[in-house]
């Protein structure tokens, strides 16, 4: 139909989903998930508390229903769901996330152990007082209000904020493309900041944060950061707090002692906290720890029993932190929105900055609107001292003229506010118009009066009306009161402890056996390494060697790779074991070619077919990743065949063609990566084996089914890379010095 055809638009369907997209976009940021740096609160939050207010629900009234207040919330202020809108207020009435909680609840509103809130129906709650400083002023025209939704009620675009809420509670958020993750501090402090930015606008960052000093956690805890750390995430708006939990040793008596936990990290949650704890003790990977217990009440008690009465700690802690939400982090993101509804990532001053700038406007609106009151009331005041000074005559009009109002505000010179004030005055109130009382009150009126247009002309009087502000904020909810003293404290960790893994893992005697087809296990005990291990029907042994649970067993591959696992880790059992694969990332086409213990101040010779190799020192061996760290480099179609560890002076070295050289071990470079250098030169052919000895001993080979050991070493020594004698009479037809090498 042609009046359809009209309406219907042509668009580039790209351009038109880029711009809804971004329409959706920008109203996740600044309508849900971004808190405004000037009152530090998100929609949802500023609705909560406006209709709590609009309810009466100040500090000193009786509690209302939740699901009362949601209703209301849902019904006028913010049309989502009523979960959503009831888990936010049930965090602001939290004590363990909300530094100074917004909401005072009556009943269950969770807990620390992740329990969830009772029904709404249930529980009641009401306002703060921190609640009540954040939206003082909403009656003076302070902010700005908007229609609601459906344009039947209005809201505050921004609450007043006389306390900083955004530092002092902190925000979390996730938005599309951005989010905000922002650490609660301690009030008091926030203020002293606040206080020397009026006092110094232009101070750098670092006195500001010797006054914030860091965050101030609700559950208390302990930051191991340095200040430059500190002072580096706050410059940036970006970083990371390690935090740790707060412990102490209980002292039993007769030497046994027993470690409390008494606060733990920010946003842990504490029954998953000692359920993980549990499970390592029931994995035997704290062998120290004896039994965990969860003692708590309304404070925070983790009971932690050691083992014996000599177990170290410190060392049992630091295990601890390592391995569980005993030592977490808390990745800080200043990203809000400023004053223009711009989300951006700021400074710790900046932040400081946008809550003065707001404070100036607030205070402004507030003496403006005060100040129209002050003059709409001295215009009433004096009307009532004209009608005081001539009441005959005012009654006279009243009784006797039909249009009292005109004769009057033409008799006396009134203004129209003056001659209605006067009409609606009742007459019980005649008596008490006394020329006294209202000149006394005129009087102060308009010294009060004074006083705002000193402060509205004056920018200094300003800054120094909001710096009393800030100190009576600070005297109301500082440190002196039992919410306002700082529960996170800071202790910097000078260096890493180093915990031994004997401490962590039972010491005892294993032999480790891996496959031809790449599979491991263990078994308890020095098995001889000559027995008749069982394997699948198309597998055989590869090479078993003897260990401890606490050893680290190094393996070197043929593409030359060192790899280290730890010996407790090996799969142990009557089974097959588990495929080395899944314990290291070992490439497709790569095989072990040795495995043997980790001993510190060893050294290795390493080797490859083609019969090139070099000396490595321990310290190159052990990997810090699965991916095993690269050593020996390699030519196309070269591969490692050899790791031998250094026990001698002399090295002895036979080729795929019979060939025999022995020379000294010293002519060998030590390296920490390389191709190595020549160690036998070869027509064709490669390298087949080799033996590191000490001179005076010699080197031995099997013979006849015995050992026969060559000390007469003139006929094969030489130097590195020469081609070698040929080996002696009766030396192994497949070029090994003994059966079983490979």
């Amino acid at each position: 139909m042609p009046e359809f055809e009209q309406k219907i638009k042509n668009v580039a369907l790209a351009e038109e989903l880029s711009t809804r997209y971004l329409s959706y976009a920008m109203s996740t940021i600044v309508d849900r998930a971004l808190p405004d740096v000037r009152d530090g609160l998100k929609p949802v939050h500023r609705r909560l508390l406006f209709a709590m207010r609009q309810l009466h629900l100040d500090p000193k009234s009786g509690f209302k229903k939740c699901a009362r207040v949601v209703g209301d919330v849902i019904g006028k202020y913010h049309p989502h769901g009523d979960t959503a809108v009831y888990g936010a207020m049930c965090r602001l009435a939290q004590d363990f996330s909300v530094r100074y909680p917004l909401v005072d609840g009556q009943g269950n509103f969770g807990n620390i152990d992740g329990d969830n809130p009772a029904a709404m129906r249930y529980t009641e709650a009401r306002l703060t007082e921190f609640a009540m400083a954040l939206m003082e002023g909403l009656n003076d025209d302070a902010v700005d209000f908007r229609d609601t939704y459906d344009g039947e009620e209005s809201e505050p675009v921004v609450m007043p904020g006389a306390v900083p809420n955004l530092l002092c509670n902190g925000s979390a958020g996730i938005a599309v493309g951005m989010a905000t993750n922002i650490p609660p501090h301690n009030l008091s402090e926030v203020c002293d900041a606040l206080l020397l930015l009026i006092e110094k606008p232009d101070v750098e960052i670092e006195p500001l944060v010797r006054k914030v000093k860091g965050p101030d956690f609700p559950t208390g805890g302990i930051i191991i950061d340095s200040f430059a750390t500190i002072l580096a995430n706050y410059t940036q708006g970006r970083g990371n707090f390690r935090i740790r939990a707060k412990w102490e040793k209980e002292d039993l008596g007769q030497g046994q002692y027993q470690i409390v936990v008494t606060e733990i990290p920010y946003q842990v949650v504490k029954s998953k906290l000692i359920e993980r704890i549990a499970l390592l003790l029931q994995e035997k990977k704290i062998p120290l720890l004896s039994d965990v217990r969860d003692e708590s009440t309304h404070d925070i008690r983790i009971v932690l029993e050691p083992k014996s009465r000599n177990v170290d700690a410190n060392l049992l802690m630091e295990y601890l932190f390592r391995q569980t939400e005993l030592e977490s982090r808390f990745n800080m993101n200043m990203n809000v929105l400023d004053s223009d509804n711009v989300p951006r990532v700021m400074s710790i001053k900046e932040v400081l900055q946008e809550f003065l700038r707001h404070r100036q406007i607030v205070l402004q609106r507030r003496s403006n609107y005060r100040l129209q009151k002050i003059n709409n009331r001295l215009e009433i005041l004096s009307g009532y001292l004209i009608a005081y000074l001539n009441l005959d005559e005012i009654i006279r009009i009243i009784r006797e003229e039909d249009e009292p109002k005109a004769v009057m505000m033409k008799a006396f010179s009134l203004t129209d506010n003056q001659a209605e004030a006067i009409l609606n005055m009742k007459l019980r109130s005649l008596r008490k118009l006394e020329e006294t009382e209202i000149k006394n009150e005129f009087d102060e009126l308009s010294e009060e009066k004074g006083q705002l247009e000193a402060l509205l002309a004056d920018e200094t009087l300003r800054w120094q009306k909001i710096s009393e502000e800030i100190k009576l904020i600070r005297e109301k909810f500082g440190k002196k009161t039992a919410l306002g003293r700082r529960r996170t404290e800071f202790a910097e960790v000078a260096e890493e402890i180093e915990v031994p893994i004997e401490i962590l893992v039972e010491k005892e005697p294993i032999t480790v056996i891996l496959s031809q087809k790449g599979w491991i296990r263990c078994t308890k005990g020095h098995n001889p390494l000559n027995e008749e291990f069982k394997f699948k029907d198309d597998d055989s042994l590869l090479m078993a060697i003897h260990a401890q649970t606490t050893d680290k067993i190094i393996l070197f591959d043929t593409s030359g790779k060192f790899f280290n696992i730890q010996g407790s880790e090996i799969p142990s059992g009557r089974g097959f074991g588990q495929p080395l694969r899944l314990m290291v990332d070992l490439g497709n086409n790569d095989n072990i070619c040795d495995m043997f213990v980790f001993e510190p101040k060893a050294s290795y010779l390493i080797a490859s077919n083609n019969g090139r190799g070099f000396v490595v020192d321990e310290n190159h061996l052990l990997a810090q990743t699965r991916n095993g760290r690269k050593i020996m480099n390699l030519a196309d179609g070269e591969t490692a065949v050899f790791c031998k560890k250094i026990t001698g002076d002399m090295v002895a070295v036979i080729g795929d063609n019979r060939k025999l050289l022995i020379f000294k071990m010293e002519e060998i470079p030590t390296m920490a990566r390389g191709r190595g250098v020549t160690l036998q030169k070869y027509k064709d052919g490669g390298l087949s084996d080799i033996q590191i000895f000490n001179e005076a001993d010699g080197f031995s080979y099997n013979r006849a089914g015995g050992t026969k050991t060559e000390t007469d070493l003139l006929s094969w020594l030489g130097h590195r890379a020469q081609v070698g004698k040929l080996a002696p009479f009766g030396f192994p037809k497949n070029n090994k010095f003994f059966k079983g090498d490979k």
